[in-house]
């Protein structure tokens, strides 16, 4: 269990890891994996809820049915995952502000916070328009 008890990896080994699990997800079941679908069924899961007539209607979510599949359990294997990584190295709370951020932006985590959403909610988009 060494390897899982470091406080982090190598990216280049991370990486390669990760290609790995998409050739062998792609052999095994022909599937690519990702998560851009999963955020949109998710918010078509909870408007349903909400507004089940309006969801029944929307053109996108007639071509994308909303549905739990494999792809949301992807995404919540990475949040588990991620949760059990930390506790097996021993790392319970959020790593501090990187120094080069720091110096151009200060050491506020709140702005570092919302930048991090700004950014993701830019590059899902992005996903979404380029249909994943």
């Amino acid at each position: 269990m060494g390897i899982f008890q470091d406080k982090s990896w190598s990216p280049y080994t991370a990486g390669a890891l990760a290609g790995l699990l998409l050739v062998l997800s792609v052999a095994l079941t022909g599937k690519y994996f990702g998560a851009s679908t999963t955020f949109v069924r998710a918010a078509g899961y909870i408007e349903q809820a909400v507004a089940p007539e309006k969801v029944s209607g929307m053109e996108y979510f007639l071509k994308e049915k909303v549905k739990i599949d494999w792809q949301f359990l992807f995404v919540v294997g990475v949040l588990f995952g991620a949760m059990g990584a930390a506790r097996l190295s021993g790392e319970q709370r959020a790593v501090a502000v990187p120094p080069m951020w720091e110096a151009r932006f200060g050491p506020s985590r709140a702005k570092r916070w919302i930048i991090a959403f700004v950014g993701g909610s830019v590059l899902m988009f992005g996903a979404r328009l380029a249909d994943g």
